[in-house]
Protein backbone atom coordinates (compact mmCIF):
# COMPACT_ATOMS: atom_id res chain seq x y z
CA UNK A 1 0.00 0.00 0.00
CA UNK A 2 1.43 2.95 -1.17
CA UNK A 3 1.09 6.53 1.08
CA UNK A 4 -0.94 8.12 -1.50
CA UNK A 5 -3.36 4.94 -0.69
CA UNK A 6 -3.52 6.21 3.18
CA UNK A 7 -4.62 9.35 2.11
CA UNK A 8 -7.25 8.74 -0.24
CA UNK A 9 -8.64 6.67 2.63
CA UNK A 10 -8.54 9.72 4.93
CA UNK A 11 -10.12 11.74 2.53
CA UNK A 12 -12.86 9.18 2.28
CA UNK A 13 -13.85 9.50 6.03
CA UNK A 14 -13.11 13.44 6.12
CA UNK A 15 -15.70 13.67 3.28
CA UNK A 16 -18.00 11.18 4.40
CA UNK A 17 -18.16 12.03 8.13
CA UNK A 18 -15.53 10.39 10.72
CA UNK A 19 -18.40 9.96 13.53
CA UNK A 20 -20.71 7.76 11.75
CA UNK A 21 -21.03 4.17 10.18
CA UNK A 22 -22.29 5.62 6.89
CA UNK A 23 -19.75 8.19 6.60
CA UNK A 24 -16.86 6.69 5.20
CA UNK A 25 -19.13 4.68 3.12
CA UNK A 26 -20.58 7.70 1.06
CA UNK A 27 -16.85 9.20 0.93
CA UNK A 28 -16.01 6.30 -0.80
CA UNK A 29 -18.64 6.29 -3.01
CA UNK A 30 -18.39 9.59 -3.70
CA UNK A 31 -14.88 9.64 -4.81
CA UNK A 32 -14.48 6.44 -6.61
CA UNK A 33 -17.55 7.71 -8.60
CA UNK A 34 -15.55 11.18 -9.25
CA UNK A 35 -12.34 9.36 -10.25
CA UNK A 36 -14.50 6.94 -12.47
CA UNK A 37 -16.20 10.02 -13.74
CA UNK A 38 -13.13 12.07 -14.80
CA UNK A 39 -10.93 9.82 -15.52
CA UNK A 40 -12.84 10.25 -19.11
CA UNK A 41 -12.68 14.44 -19.51
CA UNK A 42 -9.29 15.73 -19.61
CA UNK A 43 -9.77 17.44 -16.50
CA UNK A 44 -6.85 17.35 -13.81
CA UNK A 45 -8.70 14.30 -11.93
CA UNK A 46 -6.45 15.08 -8.16
CA UNK A 47 -6.74 18.84 -8.66
CA UNK A 48 -10.67 18.57 -8.95
CA UNK A 49 -10.71 16.29 -6.30
CA UNK A 50 -9.07 18.19 -4.20
CA UNK A 51 -10.70 21.17 -5.02
CA UNK A 52 -14.01 19.46 -4.18
CA UNK A 53 -12.45 18.40 -0.71
CA UNK A 54 -11.56 21.76 0.16
CA UNK A 55 -15.44 22.89 -0.36
CA UNK A 56 -16.66 19.87 1.44
CA UNK A 57 -14.42 20.93 4.45
CA UNK A 58 -15.38 24.33 4.72
CA UNK A 59 -19.35 23.88 3.93
CA UNK A 60 -19.72 20.46 5.48
CA UNK A 61 -17.35 20.26 8.95
CA UNK A 62 -18.68 16.89 9.86
CA UNK A 63 -18.65 15.43 6.59
CA UNK A 64 -21.43 14.94 3.98
CA UNK A 65 -23.38 12.47 6.66
CA UNK A 66 -22.67 14.06 10.12
CA UNK A 67 -24.27 17.55 8.50
CA UNK A 68 -27.10 15.01 7.20
CA UNK A 69 -27.71 13.88 10.78
CA UNK A 70 -27.14 17.11 12.30
CA UNK A 71 -29.58 18.93 10.22
CA UNK A 72 -32.39 16.22 10.13
CA UNK A 73 -35.00 15.82 13.54
CA UNK A 74 -34.10 12.59 14.80
CA UNK A 75 -31.17 10.70 16.81
CA UNK A 76 -28.17 12.31 15.08
CA UNK A 77 -29.05 15.91 16.97
CA UNK A 78 -27.02 16.85 19.81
Amino acid sequence: VTWQMSGEVVLMTLLGGMGTLFGPVVGAALVVTLESYLASTSLPVPVVIGCIFVVCVLLFRRGIVGELMHRLPGKGNR
